[in-house]
């Protein structure tokens, strides 16, 4: 049981070539998720833009609000 302990340890010393990879490309996932949350902003963007200039978003949340107070009361 102790060689095993021991190996694992060894083992765990070597540098993994996937391991070091992945540390390089921490950058780029950084990168990727910051462009998605600016995707993200641009297209909540949009949503409020157009939800400023209509009435359904106020139609659509009294309905849905109606509905439910309809139900419990």
């Amino acid at each position: 049981m102790h060689h095993i302990v021991l190996l694992h340890i060894w083992l765990l010393g070597v540098p993994d070539p996937l391991r070091a990879r992945a540390v390089r490309d921490d950058g780029q996932s950084t990168a990727e998720y910051a462009l998605v949350v600016l995707g993200a902003a641009g297209v909540a963007m949009l949503l409020v833009a157009w939800a400023t200039k209509t009435d359904r978003v106020t139609r659509l949340l009294n309905s849905v609000l109606d509905g439910v107070l309809s139900k419990v009361g």
